[in-house]
């Protein structure tokens, strides 16, 4: 079980840093040029820090637990 949420949790910070690296990419090359787009990029990137977040919250829950 520590195991599966370990490799979840490495999975949601690789997906935060890819989201984050490819929108920051996107609005220097001025590819993303509305407001939205940059907006949608910003709320990807909020929701896999959330889930990361979680998962992180629920390793220490489940090794408090084993205790």
């Amino acid at each position: 079980m520590n195991t599966l949420l370990i490799i979840a949790l490495v999975l949601a910070m690789a997906a935060t840093a890819y989201v984050l690296v490819r929108g920051v990419i996107a609005m220097a090359s001025g590819k993303v040029g509305n407001q939205q787009e940059q907006q949608q990029w910003m709320r990807k990137r909020v929701l896999y820090q959330g889930i990361a977040v979680f998962i992180a919250a629920a390793i220490l829950l489940v090794a408090s637990a084993s205790r």
